[in-house]
């Protein structure tokens, strides 16, 4: 079974990593993940070299199903936050 990690055991990690408090690291958290929300609003990208870049992916308008009544329905077009891995940060996972 997999094991997840919530935002305060992140904190927490993050704290012991740096050497800031657990307080510093909530903030620089909170910056950072505000920061990236930001940039992918103004339709712009978040490449860090080495771990991945974050962006915003457009979902084409289509055709779908209920599911209750088997009826086509139109979904309609949107756009869907997206991250893609960078080649250092896939070696690392699959060592």
């Amino acid at each position: 079974m997999e094991e997840k990690m919530n935002k305060s055991e992140l904190i927490a990690q993050m704290a012991e990593k740096s050497g800031l408090s657990k307080k510093d690291s909530e903030k620089a958290l909170g910056a950072f993940l505000d920061t990236v929300v930001d940039t992918l609003k103004n339709g712009d990208k978040v490449s860090l070299v080495g771990f991945g870049t974050f962006e915003v992916r457009e979902r084409a308008a289509r055709t779908g199903l209920n599911p209750r009544t088997k009826e086509p329905i139109e979904i309609a077009a949107s756009k869907a936050p997206g991250f893609k891995a960078g080649k250092g940060f896939k070696d690392e996972v699959n060592k």
